[in-house]
């Protein structure tokens, strides 16, 4: 339909987007979204000076970047380029007919917005403040918010500089009051303060650091999708220093989202598998305990047999409980996938008012909250 050719077909050609080449979406830094074709059209042929013809902001074709939610979009769809409403698993009816969110979650505050955020990646919650940390495309690429829903501080600019960063993945906050970024742009993992100064950022090692979360010990676990492993990083952020960055799990596949139970210590990991054919990507999600020994796992298809749909998890985190707590992007829902000895129960915590749910965390107060990027906010959900 019409809002699908919208979202996957460039506004400037009016090709559909592609993984790959001239069909590649990129974000301009004014927050559209063009193809890598267009984007060197209008560049010249020096290529120095792009244009938006939207709003006519200019930017240097260095400064464009990928637009990561259309491209894990694509991914979504598989290579045969499917449409939208099949690949979700939906009905042309889409998801109008679904109902409003259990009684059990409500939602108590919407941050963002277009104009705001710019297609946000990654957001966490310091249990120490309640304050909040978003990754997204913007000019400045890490925004803080206060628990009342304020913006505090925003920093982390592109560039090669200390404080920059290129293109953030994740984000998380350490319960030493650190926001750790990991950057795909050069592929390195960044620490600031809440002030938004640099205090340590490693850029050897990794092939493409992407998903992380903090221990209560201010450890980082983070996954690298291109190498297929899980790390333990130790550092003193305070002095800027790192001490140990070592492997605790390899052959992942495609290992992206994590995140860690703050009570037991244990690890679940969602890894993206390819196939081939039309719409077969999936998703599994694995759980370890904190000596790193796999507990259980499931794969969209095992998840499908307790929930008719296609499922493609996207975010992960613990409730205070330690259950594990998954987004899914086909049904547009938060889903309790329950505890690591009962994994995997199937219980839809939000059903409705999402649409493309690729971030969640909770905060001190067990208040959920999901990062939109289909609408660039930040949306929290308080018990009723």
């Amino acid at each position: 339909d019409e809002a699908e050719l919208g979202l996957l077909e460039c506004r400037v050609c009016f090709e559909r987007y592609g993984p790959g080449g001239q069909r590649r979406p990129r974000n301009l830094p004014c927050g559209h979204v063009l193809c890598q074709g267009c984007v060197w059209a209008l560049g010249g042929p020096e290529r120095r000076r792009v244009e938006c013809p939207f709003c006519r902001r200019a930017c240097g074709a260095a400064e464009t970047s990928d637009c990561l939610p259309l491209l894990q979009l694509l991914e979504v769809l598989g290579p045969g380029g499917g449409s939208v409403s099949s690949a979700l698993g939906r009905s042309g009816g889409g998801r109008g007919a679904a109902g409003p969110t259990p009684a059990g979650l409500g939602l108590r505050l919407s941050l963002g917005g277009w104009g705001s955020l710019v297609n946000p990646t990654g957001v966490a919650a310091c249990r120490r403040s309640g304050r909040l940390a978003v990754a997204h495309d913007g000019k400045k690429r890490i925004h803080v918010f206060s628990p009342g829903g304020s913006c505090l501080q925003r920093f982390g600019e592109r560039g090669d500089a200390g404080n920059d960063i290129k293109y953030p993945l994740d984000v998380t906050v350490t319960s030493d009051g650190h926001v750790v970024v990991t950057d795909g742009g050069d592929r390195s993992v960044k620490a600031f303060d809440f002030e938004g100064r640099g205090v340590l950022a490693v850029r050897e090692g990794f092939c493409l650091p992407w998903g992380l979360d903090a221990t209560p010990e201010s450890e980082v676990i983070l996954t690298d999708s291109e190498a297929g492993a899980l790390y333990r990083l130790t550092a003193d952020f305070k002095k800027g220093k790192l001490k140990k960055c070592q492997v605790i799990r390899s052959q992942l596949v495609s290992p992206r989202g994590v995140a860690v139970s703050q009570t037991s210590g244990a690890v679940v990991v969602i890894e993206h598998l390819k196939a081939q054919g039309l719409n077969n990507s999936s998703t599994r999600v694995k759980i370890f305990s904190a000596e790193m020994d796999l507990v259980g796992q499931m794969d969209s298809f095992g998840l499908n047999l307790v929930f008719p749909s296609k499922i493609y998890t996207m975010a992960v985190a613990f409730d205070k409980e330690g259950r594990v707590v998954v987004t899914d992007v086909c049904s547009q829902a938060v889903i309790c996938l329950g505890k690591p000895e009962e994994f995997p129960i199937f219980n839809p915590l939000i059903s409705h008012g999402l649409s493309y749910p690729v971030g969640l965390t909770y905060t001190a107060n067990n208040s959920l909250v999901v990062l939109d990027s289909g609408d660039h906010s930040v949306k929290i959900y308080s018990p009723t």
